[in-house]
């Protein structure tokens, strides 16, 4: 699925490919009525691609000139199955499509493509999902509370927020995350996780605490660095690092579970002696109860950006990030060897549990009519 993460190098291989997918030749909003991505009629777009070319603008009350392009998807499900081996969960929430904050290195990018969008477009074209919730409530139907990983002992794993940022700009008008929250909050039993760079997630401490009360929920605010202007550079659009630090705060006062993300690791960015440990000591400080970390990893469409942006910003690691990642998408395995190192010796170091909905290591209530109950919910 488009919205899981990507495959392993045992799975996809470690050589890159060209990036020959993609029809960038959309129209503004508002000079037609919907966008027109094709480039050439005689290739005839299917799935989410069709659905993409086809989509209206949606509205917004902004006006400044660097906002992005905004669409109304009309998705036919929203919670959607990851079946890969990578990651400890069954099914992600993605409410958009692209996203803001336009991070240099997003893997994300890649999602434009199925699209048919080059992967630069991810921060000027941002696709809503229309009809989050009544989806949702659909889409339910298909969720196990005995996930076969777990050999039945505890329910599936919803991941919110792998793809695109929850609580980018394009939430506070349209609300979607907001309305899957509302309607994940009306069940029990559930194993729920969301990440954002945002702050704004504390606007939702109302419903994280509903869903808390019934279900397992735990919420992870990505800090790849202290620095406020390595930040600005490399996450030109996201919330400083220290408001994400006091969004982390803010929610483990209000009694939720919540933990501190560092990735990526970005090589001879933010790798730097005492910076990670900086980051965790101030993310332990903050109340995070867990905190992790993962070296970058450079899909096609994320170097095809990240890697001019290392000429340009950073020109004495030029050679080095050509060398590691122009072929291979992963950096060399003695490097990330070291750096799994450092970062378990941090979590030992300030007492960093593991991320609940990961280890398992408490076991989720499921709801006790799950037959009639379900049906009910659903």
């Amino acid at each position: 699925m488009p919205d899981c993460p990507p495959a392993s190098p045992e799975d996809h291989g470690a050589q890159r490919h060209d990036e020959s997918r993609t029809r960038d030749a959309a129209a503004r909003c508002g000079a037609e009525e919907t966008v027109r991505f094709r480039a050439d009629a005689s290739a005839p777009l299917v799935g989410i691609a069709r659905l993409a070319a086809n989509s209206p603008c949606a509205e917004t009350q902004r006006s400044s000139p660097e906002r992005p392009e905004y669409f109304l998807l009309p998705v036919k499900s929203i919670l959607n199955r990851c079946d890969s081996k990578r990651v400890p969960f069954e099914w992600t929430i993605n409410p958009y499509r692209g996203c803001e904050f336009a991070c240099k290195y997003c893997y994300a990018r890649y999602t434009h493509e199925y699209m048919e969008l080059d992967g630069g477009e991810f921060e000027k074209k941002i696709f809503v999902k229309k009809d989050a919730a009544p989806l949702l409530a659909q889409d339910m139907r298909k969720y196990s509370y005995a996930s076969r990983s777990s050999g039945g002992m505890y329910p599936e794993h919803i991941a919110i927020g792998t793809a695109t940022d929850p609580y980018q700009p394009a939430e506070r008008e349209h609300r979607v995350t907001r309305a899957c929250l509302e309607e994940l909050a009306k069940r029990e039993g559930l194993s729920v996780s969301l990440i954002t760079k945002s702050n704004q997630i504390v606007r939702d401490i109302d419903l994280f605490k509903k869903i808390a009360e019934r279900s397992e929920l735990s919420l992870n605010i990505t800090i790849t660095t202290l620095r406020p202007r390595l930040a600005r550079l490399l996450e030109p659009r996201a919330p400083r690092p220290d408001l994400r630090l006091a969004a982390v705060a803010q929610l483990r006062a209000a009694g939720l579970a919540v933990g501190v993300s560092a990735c990526p690791l970005i090589p001879g960015m933010t790798d730097r002696e005492g910076e990670l440990e900086a980051l965790a000591a101030a993310a332990k400080n903050a109340g995070a109860q867990w905190f992790f970390s993962n070296v970058l990893f450079l899909m096609p469409s994320s170097a095809k950006q990240f890697l001019p942006f290392v000429r340009e910003k950073f020109p004495k690691l030029a050679k080095q990030y050509e060398e590691w990642y122009a072929k291979n998408g992963y950096a060399p395995d003695e490097y990330r060897r070291q750096m799994s190192q450092r970062v378990a010796r941090i979590r030992q170091e300030y007492g960093f549990v593991s991320r609940p909905w990961e280890e398992r290591t408490q076991k989720t209530k499921r709801p006790q009519l799950s037959l009639g109950w379900q049906a009910g919910a659903a």
